[in-house]
């Protein structure tokens, strides 16, 4: 006893020099806030999930996720430095990249490989066709992805944009707009119009879906977003936080229950049953598609995302469409090996 005290000193200093005690482990760690687009909901259990197990501490980074109010909000955060990561839809920041030139944002690995984007009616009104959606009133948020890119599915289904009103509306108001029908149809994410339509009383029997995909729109959907100066001075952590996202999202592929209580964990207050269905539709359409079933999660097809920015360009009247390398660096995935799913 008495030989370990008389060491313990220059032990102790040894480790500190070396970085080696708690203190040397705690200035270790990255710290990064990371802010998602929308609620804590089913479909980004797996940022929720890879914090509450430890899986980004034991790649370096401290990390504080916080909830968003949509991919602009999120785009803006990450853009001003406020937050140096983020989740957001790709196609805002096609647009946002175009009208901000000094300050681009990139995306660095991809979450939904096509995109939830759609319109909905009821079948009450006997909108059967999206030709019968002419003369009609469309209700959404102005800031509303669907909303935004409904130009370029009007044009691919022969839609006369002309010949519809827009009402604008708050998204809580959205859904029992339609309900109520002081609006016709409705745009959104298909996995949560559907479902917040539920929450009211329609049954998704009711409903009549027009996804964009469905018409041969490649869109994709929301991807990992960093900001420049955050990949200029800490590419390590980029990856790093790429590598545990991408680790619990594949769990979450192969056990969906846990991405559930990760997100119970964060909010106590969600509907435990209707997140599972959430999340459950959002791997079944947008996540777990053919392409990334051979291709592994988290990358792009670089010119497939070439077409999209050049249809997102024409949609919303951009003077330019990006280049696709402007928009997603994947340098920072891990091997395909490690992101294929289950």
């Amino acid at each position: 006893m008495t030989f370990a005290r008389s060491f313990s000193p220059a032990v102790a200093g040894l480790a500190l020099a070396l970085g080696l005690g708690a203190a040397g482990t705690a200035d270790a760690q990255t710290k990064l806030k990371f802010t998602l687009d929308w609620a804590f909901q089913g479909p980004t259990s797996a940022f929720l999930l890879a914090e509450q197990k430890g899986y980004y501490k034991a790649e370096g980074i401290d990390i504080t996720i916080d909830a968003g109010q949509g991919s602009a909000g999120a785009l803006q955060r990450v853009a001003t430095g406020a937050y140096e990561m983020g989740y957001a839809d790709i196609n805002a920041l096609i647009e946002y990249n175009v009208k901000n030139p000094d300050g681009q944002v990139k995306a660095v690995m991809m979450g939904y490989d096509i995109a939830p984007f759609g319109v909905y009616a009821l079948k009450s009104s006997g909108i059967k066709t999206p030709k019968d959606l002419e003369g009609k009133k469309l209700g959404a948020p102005v800031f509303d992805a669907s909303f935004k890119l409904f130009p370029a599915y009007a044009a691919k289904v022969g839609i006369d944009r002309s010949k519809i009103t827009h009402i604008n509306l708050q998204p809580p108001l959205r859904e029992p707009s339609l309900k109520n029908g002081s609006v016709d149809f409705i745009s959104g994410h298909y996995f949560s119009s559907i479902l917040d339509l539920e929450k009211i009383g329609v049954k998704e029997s009711e409903v009549m879906a027009f996804p964009y995909g469905d018409a041969g729109m490649d869109f994709y959907g929301n991807a990992v977003i960093a900001s420049p100066k955050f990949i200029r001075e800490n590419p390590n952590a980029v990856k790093a936080v790429v590598k545990a996202t991408v680790k619990a999202w594949r769990e979450i592929a192969a056990n969906p229950d846990i991405g559930i209580k990760a997100t119970k964990t964060r909010d106590g207050l969600i509907d435990e049953a209707l997140e599972m269905r959430r999340l459950k539709l959002s791997l079944e359409r947008n996540v777990l598609t053919k392409w990334v079933k051979e291709n592994g999660f988290g990358g792009v097809d670089m010119a497939r995302l070439q077409r999209s920015s050049d249809a997102v360009a024409q949609a919303v009247g951009l003077p330019r469409a990006p280049k696709a390398d402007e928009l997603f660096d994947g340098s920072f995935l891990p091997p395909k090996s490690e992101r294929m799913m289950p």
